[in-house]
């Protein structure tokens, strides 16, 4: 039997690389009676009967899969934010931040246009950066412009598969060519009267890249759904709580109401963040708000 991985979806061809090969196939119809859709990133079974055409006959078992955007087996995801043009979403990084928890995929904080800021204003962005550097997420910051930081990015792919994700007009496809020239992926400018970048992707695919690595450009997006997830899940979500959960009083507390909250108390001794703990008052209210529908 013929094995390989889904490199690109597109239109409903899925196409497998196989060693040197790579072979445009249809799922079989029995996936779609199972309600299961085969996603880049998958390890899959073949067959082909004409040396450029077959259908996938079974999907391996996946380690993590996203929905949005629709990739499997991923080893990490680099979140990449603009620190202007526009404007950095700390509260999308943070739902961002919640999906690639619950997913258990290693995110990278990867933060564009650097060369907008004044001196004055990447000291001050710096500080607030050591809100997510204290928690233990790495960031890196770079320039497609200038070239910053773009070599060290290209190691943090190396032997490995990531997806590069975040909102649109973040600088994504510049980043992508930065990395490597031959890509030449379309760009578009901002939108100056949105305020927001258009969509410049169409489909996802597995690109080479670095040494023996792949990444998957996907669209860009400017909001982000929470995963199907329950309360207790959410909060575990949050790495800055881990040294606190287990002192609360109750069990299962949601530090939200409860005396005696651990988490509440670091709160408010400085040593988690508000903004973050706003955040994930504002997730567990929409999360609790799905449940009751």
């Amino acid at each position: 039997m013929l094995e390989g991985t889904i490199v690109k979806a597109l239109s409903g061809f899925y196409y497998v690389k196989d060693g040197e090969k790579q072979i445009q196939c249809r799922a079989r119809g029995v996936f779609r009676k199972r309600g299961v859709s085969p996603l880049v990133g998958d390890h899959v079974s073949y067959e082909a009967k004409k040396p450029t055409d077959g259908y996938i006959l079974s999907i391996k078992e996946r380690k993590n899969a996203l929905k949005r955007p629709p990739i499997a087996n991923i080893d990490q995801a680099i979140l990449v934010f603009s620190v202007a043009e526009p404007a950095f979403d700390s509260q999308l990084l943070d739902r961002f931040l919640v999906q690639m928890e619950a997913h258990h995929i290693e995110p990278l904080i990867c933060l564009t246009k650097w060369d907008l800021l004044t001196h004055e204003e990447a000291e001050s962005f710096h500080d607030r950066l050591t809100t997510y550097t204290k928690i233990g997420y790495p960031i890196l910051v770079t320039s497609s412009l200038k070239k910053e930081g773009i070599a060290t990015l290209k190691e943090h792919m190396e032997n490995r598969i990531s997806v590069i994700t975040g909102q649109s007009g973040v600088g994504k496809s510049s980043l992508l060519n930065s990395l490597d020239q031959s890509l030449n992926i379309d760009t578009q400018a901002i939108s100056q009267s949105l305020g927001r970048g258009k969509h410049t992707t169409r489909h996802v695919e597995l690109i080479p890249i670095a040494l023996n690595g792949y990444v998957a450009d996907t669209p860009g997006f400017s909001s982000l759904e929470l995963p199907d997830m329950t309360l207790a899940e959410l909060e575990r979500c949050f790495p800055e709580f881990n040294d606190y959960r287990e002192s609360c009083r109750f069990r299962g507390c949601t530090h939200l109401a409860e005396p005696d909250c651990k988490v509440k108390e670091a709160l408010a001794e400085g040593r988690i963040d508000q903004g973050r703990y706003k955040h994930y008052q504002l997730f567990f209210q929409e999360i609790s708000q799905r449940k009751k529908y």
